[in-house]
């Protein structure tokens, strides 16, 4: 009796498009081809055969040292989140007068004044556009390094790989989501949240799906586990250090993770994918907003 070899073809597992005589389970998150480990380019959003990895456009000669940095033009929505997010710091740690305006108008909570004095009241009645403006707000100088390095970090990639504007409703969507989470775990208190935390772990979790999908090959294992001890390490800094809103980071983390997992089962391998990608990353940022405005 014959027997197939590990290598050879079957029904049940297609043939790489390169290579017929290698079985493969995995395919091309743009165009579907059947790709083996060899042919596999790893992307934020699956796996990419060598014809779909290719620069999209007309080619330009670019310098070895431009490939390792990120450019406005490539990345326009992390440079601008960076942008805005640092000048209003620089402008509030210049005026005290000014940081106490961007509190009352821009933070996470409710204010009130009572003869020129700015108090925090309760989070029961909290504007809903404040989960979105809080983002952009950050207590000291570690809290939004901190932020926007990891941002600098996690975003481009992201935002070349899914487009700018899945990419920017992604954003806008963990930042809700971990507003909500915060006015949520923290009804009644006399509180108050800024950062972009939440935000930055929402993209945390697209690439803790993303490269959970990844993880056959050492390139998504290592960033896999690197992810779960960057994380471990969050989740154990509210017990050191005081005032860390981890109920923002939780529900960033579950937004950003519900959209990569979404974006990975309706959107690899589509040829409108981006469209795709933008309307579940819109719809989780509906969700979260409709759930600020009802608590």
């Amino acid at each position: 009796m014959a027997m197939d070899s590990p290598d050879t073809p079957t029904s049940q597992a297609p043939a790489c498009y390169r290579h017929s005589d290698r079985a493969t389970r995995l395919s091309c998150s743009e165009c579907g081809r059947p790709i083996c480990g060899d042919c596999s380019h790893d992307s934020a959003v699956g796996q990419r055969c060598a014809e779909c990895a290719k620069p999209k456009g007309r080619n330009r000669v670019v310098r070895a040292s431009d490939l390792s940095r990120n450019s406005f033009s490539a990345t326009p929505v992390t440079f601008t989140l960076i942008a805005i997010s640092l000048a209003l710091f620089v402008a509030g740690f210049v005026s005290r007068e000014i940081d106490e305006v961007f509190t009352e108008f821009l933070a996470l909570g409710d204010f009130v004044r009572q003869d020129g004095i700015l108090f925090v009241t309760s989070l029961d009645n909290v504007d809903p556009w404040r989960v979105l403006t809080s983002a952009f707000l950050h207590a000291n100088l570690t809290h939004i390094l901190f932020n926007m390095y990891a941002l600098y970090l996690f975003g481009p990639r992201l935002e070349r790989e899914a487009g700018s504007a899945p990419y920017a409703l992604t954003y806008a969507a963990s930042a809700a989501a971990g507003g909500a989470a915060f006015i949520a775990l923290r009804a009644g208190e006399t509180t108050l949240a800024v950062g972009a935390s939440g935000a930055v772990f929402g993209l945390f979790g697209v690439w803790l799906v993303a490269t959970f999908r990844m993880r056959r090959n050492p390139a998504g294992r290592a960033m896999f586990n690197q992810l779960i001890v960057l994380l471990g390490i969050n989740a154990a800094l509210p017990l050191f250090i005081p005032n860390i809103a981890w109920e923002a980071h939780a529900g960033g983390l579950v937004a950003g993770a519900l959209i990569g997992y979404l974006w990975g089962q309706l959107a690899a391998g589509k040829v409108n994918s981006v469209k795709i990608r933008t309307v579940i990353a819109g719809a989780v940022f509906v969700v979260a907003m409709a759930v600020v405005v009802l608590l």
